[in-house]
């Protein structure tokens, strides 16, 4: 192998040859295991959560399908309505000069497929670096053929089944895109404002309890008082009860409007009084519907004002309860335009009260970036309630098991209050609802128009118009475990591979995305019996990517670090263009240059993808956000460095060697049978960590045996066997190397697929494995053998470990050189230790670097010592020439301290009655033996003391 590992010589190769062989295929043999990865936005590209979810779903799916089973981990994007049709309205704009309307709807739809395959497939490519191992010939689209029949499908069978229904209700509208959107598509800023406070007429002579002749309301948005049906105060207010029932004579308008009493007015906030605009607030939507208060919509689709209002009752039907007359002065005025000119009206009147500095929470559209507007429109809903129901049970039941658990009750507080759920929305690009109207405005539901005239026995002579809208994209994706299998059609995938295994996303869309599968996949996909199917039996809940300080990472922020670029490296230059290149503001472009030259003075280093996906997964613990830590990634890089060079090591010592593949006899020493022990135990805690989701402790685990273990350990304790050990034991370790570090490298696979595939192909040849493919990913995953664990192998080399390691800490405290050979004396040697001694004196010789062992009497205390105490036996290196005394006794002081800390905390422990009392008898029997071990430690250490005080 090369000197040194470089990853960028073998990874992108390597992943060609793994996807040309068709090994991310599933198999015909054994049970099928599916992953749907939650669908990217065809407009995206990698970031740092996509990298670390990727990154637990691949070692997954490369875990099963070492274990046999027919992997298959589906992947798609998803067509991403609002962003794409943003994009595209852009370059055109950009490009062209010219907007949407100028193409028309069938042309600008198609300029963006056009966009779609030249630009759309950038997230693919760089899912492909970090080692994916996806079946790239079923990658779906979320508006592909397939999906697009599986959505209109959907929608139909809804409709017929009455859980589908066109409504006027209240959504987030956005005024520059002209569309609904959702709440996930809402970005609350907090913001400095102001709270108006607006003196309301008393109708009829009627007076408030201290004499006035009106009420004051307050509010944040003016301008939304010409839709007022109403005032809110609270039954229990003292000051106003009595005006329930009455009337306000609404300002500008003359209005006639109700008081009514509701809870939602606080005694405490504000006046205690709260205007009431059903059609433009959705907490007053609420007490609008209570009241049975009509809804009087103001705005146009920009959010200005109309020149006569819409009024509708609390059912959403057009009403006459109100004369639709609005102030023609205001009319066409933009919201915030008309805020202004309301005030001064509300002030030339004399009937503004006081204004108000006022904290605000301002909604956003995270596309458009202009405030959101509450505002009444038609919609197509989804009747929620009925679907949730099996959707809970199935939760409650276990078929569906949230990993961190505490999950499943966010999960059940929104699905337990669930709404009715807005699919609409106001766009070109997108699945376009299957709905026709004729000129009464009828609306028939079907799978084409030529359908729909069919069940209806329409003729020609009507004409029948489809329904502009299109379906929200949640929608199509909430079909997406099932409808990527082939949904209705495909019946082998789906029976093989529904329902799926494992869903890994992040806590954010667990409404939004996660309910919404289990809701569609069981209403949709039933077993024969008819019961229904769970999209997936676990979901597997990932936390947050945050940066060092603990912030989310924002290009706003400047603390985006992108995967790739931690792979592959990136200079300093190249990473500020990529950070500040596209800013139009000066000022934030200069805080982020200074903080990234900072943070990074000379670029980012190439780590490669096995030391990022390493990484990862070491932070992956169950839920929690992680802050990333680029020191943490050098470390693991080191890791990959350290597996490289001791196969480097190993290969070295092996190869054109007699590794046993011919037979021959072989002899196991202390330290090869020890290394075989610790290998299955490091297989069963990575067979359970990766069951159990715990991706951060079997990273540890594998970190733990190849570092400390193989490589700080084994390595050294095979070097006296290879450089004067006899044939059958150079046999027997030789054997051992090539057998653990190919076994290893399955074991570390799913985690770092490259660096071990590339090992692999040079070691496997050198055992007597039969292995019928080429490749690292379609072999066995090592599987816990108790036969190989020899439990007196592991304790006596752990003793062999613990005498050489006092040799060394003697050496280092006494800054005796590494090379210089020791005498030592050994006094307490009992007969487990004089057999350990006797088997493994060329070990200790070798290692330690020692010229002589001699055995003391027990009347003996030999010369004065530099001691360490392993168990009973002390361990003694005389000083005459070597040891500096003081030193040596503030060594000894500084033992005896440590020791005397742990004595007296576990005597508290053994005379607390509580402890005592609870804890089993096991666990009681252990502290003793813990506390007789450091009593019998701290007399050995006193009397050394003593005895170097002598000197």
């Amino acid at each position: 192998m090369e000197k040194t590992f470089n990853p960028a010589d073998i990874e992108q190769t390597l992943y060609s040859s793994w996807e040309e062989k068709g090994y991310f295929s599933p198999t015909t043999e054994g049970d099928g295991y599916c992953i749907a990865i939650p669908p990217p936005n065809v407009t995206g590209s990698l970031h740092m959560g996509h990298a670390f979810q990727q990154t637990i779903m691949d070692t997954l799916i490369r875990y099963q399908r070492m274990q046999g089973k027919s992997t298959l981990w589906q992947t798609g994007t998803d067509h991403a309505g609002i962003a794409t049709q943003m994009v595209v309205e852009r370059k055109i704009g950009a490009e062209e000069d010219k907007t949407r309307h100028d193409y028309g709807r069938d042309a600008f739809i198609d300029k963006i497929w056009e966009w779609k395959e030249e630009s759309g497939g950038t997230i693919g490519k760089q899912m492909r670096r970090l080692g994916n191992s996806i079946d790239w010939g079923r990658e779906r689209f979320t508006m592909d053929a397939g999906m697009s029949n599986a959505v209109q499908e959907v929608f139909v069978r809804l409709y017929e089944d009455d859980l589908i229904y066109r409504g006027k209700r209240l959504v987030n509208w956005d005024p520059k895109l002209h569309t609904a959107i959702s709440d996930l598509e809402v970005e609350n800023k907090d913001k400095k404002g102001h709270m108006w406070h607006f003196r309301y007429p008393l109708a009829d002579g009627v007076k408030t309890a201290d004499g006035k002749n009106y009420i004051v309301v307050a509010t944040t948005r003016p301008e939304t008082m010409l839709g007022d049906t109403g005032v809110a105060v609270n039954p229990d207010d003292e000051r106003y009860k009595d005006l329930i029932g009455k009337n306000i004579l609404l300002p500008l308008v003359n209005r006639l409007i109700p008081i009514v009493g509701d809870e939602h007015a606080d005694i405490e906030k504000g006046t205690g009084c709260v205007k009431i605009t059903p059609a433009h607030d959705f907490n007053d939507n609420e007490v609008g519907k209570r009241h049975s208060l009509p809804l009087i919509n103001i705005f146009d689709s920009n959010a200005a004002i109309l020149s006569a209002a819409e009024i509708y009752a609390s059912n959403g039907e057009v009403s006459n309860a109100y004369s639709p007359a609005l102030p023609q002065e205001f009319a066409g005025m933009d919201r915030f335009v008309a805020r202004k000119a309301i005030v001064a009206k509300f002030e030339e009147l004399g009937l503004l009260d006081e204004v108000k500095d006022h904290d605000l929470t301002v909604p956003y559209g995270d596309r458009s970036g202009v405030v959101i507007e509450p505002l009444l429109t038609d919609q197509w809903y989804v009747r929620a309630e009925t679907l949730a129901k099996p959707a809970i049970k199935a939760v409650e039941d276990g078929d569906i098991e949230f990993v961190p658990k505490q999950y499943e009750n966010m999960y059940f507080a929104w699905m337990r209050d669930i709404q009715d759920w807005c699919v609409s929305r106001q766009l070109w690009w997108g699945h376009r609802i299957p709905a026709w109207y004729d000129n009464t405005g009828r609306v028939y539901v079907g799978r084409s128009e030529e359908e729909v005239r069919a069940n209806n026995n329409l003729d020609a002579a009507v004409t029948l118009s489809q329904d502009n809208d299109v379906l929200d994209t949640w929608f199509s994706s909430a079909l997406w475990t099932f409808s990527t299998l082939g949904w209705p059609d495909n019946e082998e995938a789906m029976k093989k591979f529904h329902s799926t295994d494992v869903l890994v996303t992040g806590f954010d869309i667990i409404f939004f995305w996660v309910a919404r599968m289990i809701m569609m996949t069981m209403h949709f996909v039933k077993d024969e019996d008819g019961t229904p199917q769970v999209p997936f039996k676990k979901v597997y809940v990932t936390g947050l990517i945050r940066d060092e300080n603990g912030d989310k990472m924002s290009k706003s922020k400047g603390n985006v670090i992108d995967p790739l670029d931690m792979i592959d490296g990136i200079g300093l230059e190249d990473l500020l263009e990529k950070r500040t290149g596209n800013m139009m503001q000066p000022k934030l472009a200069q805080k982020i240059t200074k903080l990234t030259k900072k943070e990074f003075p000379q670029g980012i280093e190439a780590h490669g993808t096995d030391a990022l996906r390493f990484t990862l997964a070491a932070c992956a613990s169950t839920g929690r956000d992680i802050s990333w830590d680029m020191k943490r990634l050098e470390g693991y890089r080191n890791f990959t460095n350290k597996l490289w060079n001791a196969s480097r090591y190993v290969l070295m010592n092996t190869e054109e060697h007699d590794c046993g593949l011919a037979g021959g006899e072989m002899e196991l020493s202390l330290a090869d049978r020890w290394i075989i022990g610790q290998f299955q135990q490091t297989v069963k805690t990575v067979h359970e960590a990766f069951d159990s989701f715990r991706f951060d402790l079997a990273s540890q685990a594998l970190y733990e045996f190849t570092w400390n273990q193989f490589c700080d350990w084994y390595l050294e304790l095979t070097k006296p066997v290879l450089f004067k050990g006899n044939e059958a034991q150079q046999r027997g370790t030789r054997h051992t190397l090539v057998t653990v570090l190919e076994a290893l490298l399955r074991l570390m696979h799913p985690i770092m697929p490259y660096i071990t595939e590339t090992i692999w192909q040079r070691v496997v040849p050198l055992t007597n494995a039969n292995f019928s493919e080429d490749s690292i990913m379609v072999q066995s995953f090592p599987q816990f053998d108790a036969e190989q664990l020899d439990e007196q192998a592991i304790n006596d080399l752990e003793w062999v470990k613990s005498f050489i390691i006092a040799i060394r800490n003697i050496r280092g405290e006494m800054d005796i050189a590494p090379s210089k050979p020791l005498p030592v004396f050994l006094k307490g040697v009992n007969t487990e230790d004089a057999r350990r001694l006797e088997d493994n004196k060329p070990f200790l010789s070798a290692l330690a670097k020692l010229d002589t062992i001699e055995v003391l009497a027990s009347d003996d205390n030999g010369p004065v010592s530099a001691t360490a105490v392993i168990g009973d036996m002390s361990v003694l290196i005389p000083m005459a020439g070597l040891i500096d005394v003081e030193a040596e006794l503030a060594r000894l002081s500084k033992a005896v301290e440590k020791l005397e800390k742990d004595v007296a905390r576990t005597r508290g422990k053994l005379s607390n009655d509580n402890f005592v009392s609870k804890a089993p008898q096991a666990v009681i029997a252990k502290e003793q033996e813990k506390l007789a071990e450091a009593e019998s430690m701290l007399a050995k250490l006193a009397e050394q003391k003593q005895t170097i005080s002598n000197l």
